[in-house]
Formats: structure tokens, sequence, C-alpha cells
């Protein structure tokens, strides 16, 4: 069966939630039941269903504003126990199940621009709430590999040991999380994994899609940022959850995102041919991008199971088919950190 196939006969979320038997071991192994914190978003839902079928015999919580009642409804149909709730509203969190093990994907980046007060609210003073509250359970905690700085092209990413650089509120405010977290760790002894990803891609979102819709609407694309990470959702979900098994106190650093570095010209190359059609570029390539080095996740993890090709193909049919996308640019190129 194709990707393609698959995609259309199974549905998008059965594919990208498909557990490793290496992350069924590590979830046999973990005392405890599990919440999904921010499961309504882009990557909460597939990563709470893959979770569900790795663990079969764990309760399964996922928590959300819910403010699209289908995603819960398709939770809830997939086995998994959801509770809605605000996670800014500290009165809130009576609700939220007391479980040993914490996946926390709540945070704002999309419109951050427009209102930079909710945006460090969503991505500080959550963490500091959920922190508190869970103080006594594993947490493996989203972050962004927007906190680095921008690297040289040519020599690979960042590092977990690069320094933190972020440009701009978003990024800041996101090293703002990890500080939070890092503080109640070292606190209260919590051990914490601290994830920091760049860029997951699925057939409804992420930078091929955001690729794809500009060539097959004759839209220039900048090649200011000239080289990017790209990983399969699916592969993204796998290495987090077996990423439970780093939680320390102080919090381990994860770099998850794709090993190679892709030069976004080459990329829409490839797009364009699958396409048809011709690429439109504008500017130059700086010698610098925002680049992850994923070597110390695929020496503990293995390398992704979805090869870029088989990636690339597979969204660029999704969407030249006039299949559902999500409409949430990733803002990739953006290099002043104002998203």
């Amino acid at each position: 069966m194709t990707d393609m196939s698959a995609l259309y006969e199974q549905g998008i979320e059965k594919i990208l939630s498909e557990p490793s038997d290496e992350a069924g071991d590590v979830l046999a192994n973990l005392g405890g039941n599990i919440v999904v914190l921010g499961a309504g978003g882009k990557m909460g839902p597939t990563l709470a269903m893959m979770l569900r079928k790795a663990a079969p015999k764990k309760n399964i919580y996922a928590v959300s504003r819910f403010s699209d009642n289908a995603v819960q409804t398709k939770l809830e149909q997939a086995g998994i126990t959801t509770v809605a709730a605000d996670l800014l509203n500290e009165t809130q969190y009576w609700k939220l199940p007391t479980v040993e093990n914490v996946f926390f994907l709540a945070g704002m980046k999309f419109g951050a621009a427009g209102d930079l007060p909710l945006t460090w609210a969503q991505n500080c003073h959550i963490p500091a709430l959920v922190a508190r509250h869970y103080k006594h359970s594993r947490i493996v905690a989203f972050s962004t590999g927007n906190v680095y700085p921008f690297v040289d092209i040519n020599i690979g990413g960042a590092t977990e040991d690069t320094p933190p650089a972020p440009v701009g509120e978003y990024a800041q405010s996101c090293l703002g999380r990890e500080r939070i977290f890092q503080y109640f760790s070292r606190t209260n002894d919590t051990p914490v994994t601290i994830i920091r990803l760049n860029y997951a891609n699925e057939p409804r979102y992420g930078i091929i899609v955001d690729l794809t819709l500009k060539i097959l609407n004759d839209q220039p694309i900048d090649l200011t940022m000239g080289a990017v990470n790209l990983i399969w959702q699916r592969d993204a979900n796998d290495y987090i959850i077996r990423s439970i098994t780093l939680a320390q106190s102080p919090p381990a650093i994860l770099n998850v995102a794709g090993p190679e570095t892709i030069a976004v010209r080459s990329l829409a190359g490839k797009i364009a041919e699958l396409l048809g059609k011709e690429p439109k570029f504008v500017s130059q390539e700086a010698r610098s991008a925002l680049l992850s080095d994923a070597s110390r996740c695929t020496s503990l993890f293995g390398t992704p199971q979805m090869t870029l090709d088989r990636m690339v193909s597979t969204i660029v049919e999704w969407v030249k088919s006039g299949k559902e996308t999500l409409n949430k640019p990733t803002k990739y190129d953006i290099r002043n950190g104002k998203f």
C-alpha cells in the first residue's frame, strides 16, 4: 500500500499515531498513567493516540480547552479520556487527573506578535502552574528550536549545548518556558525532559505544505532562510514518547528534528517537479539559518522511519489533490522573530 493509499483508507491520525515497538517497550516499563496537556493543538491528538496504542493498559488523558468539538470526539472514540480545562485559569486545575507522567504541549506561536502579553502568559505562566501542580510527576515539556541562534548553514545545526540566543519575544518566551521548568525541576526534584522541536510535517501543515501551496499558487518563495530541518510528525511523536526515559533533574534537553540540513531551494525544486511547475524565488540565501543538530536524538533512538523523499511525495500529493490543510503557516522564513 502506498503512503497516499494508507492515508486515504486508514486516515491521517491512524498513520501519524502508529507507535514503534520501542515506544511500546518504554511505556510498558513506565509506572503510572499519562496526561497530555494542550492536546487539542497540531500534534496533541496524534501524540495522545500514539500513547493510547502503545500503552493499552494505562489510562491516557487529554486536556485542552477543546474549542473544536470534533477533536474531543475523535480522542474519546480512540479510548482517551478528555478533560476540558483552561490551563491559564488556576481555579480549573482541580479537574486535572492525578498521574505520574505528563506530556506538556500547551503554548502559543501563531499570532504571537498580535498579543504579546498572552504569548508570555501561555508560554511562561502556564508552565509555572503545571510544574507546581505536577511536581511529583515526570514531565516531557515541548519547546522549540527557535530558542537557538541562527547558525552557519554549512557547519550543521545548533546542538543541545549551544547557548540559547532567541530572536524576538515569541522565542524569548519559549526560553522563559524552559527556564520555568528548569527552576521547578531543581526546586522540587521533578524529572523533566525539554524537547526542542523543528520542524514537524504532516499532510495538513508544515514547511512542505507551505512550499507546495506557494508553488501551486505561483507565489514567490523567499530564500533568505535558506535551509531547514524537517521531520515526519509520526517520527517526532515516537521520539518524544521515548524521551521520557531521559527525564531528570535538572532537566535533560533533546533536539527533535530531521537529521539532514535541507536547502529550501532544493526542497522547492523537488516539490515543483512533482507538481509539474516552476518555482519562483526571491532574494538570496543568507549565510545563517535556524537549524538544529539531531545527532543525540538519532544516536539514542535511531534514524526516522520516514525518508525525506517519501515525506515530500506524500504531502505534495495530498495538497495537490485538494485535501484538507490546517491553514496554519509555519512562518519558518521569518528572521526577525515576529510571528
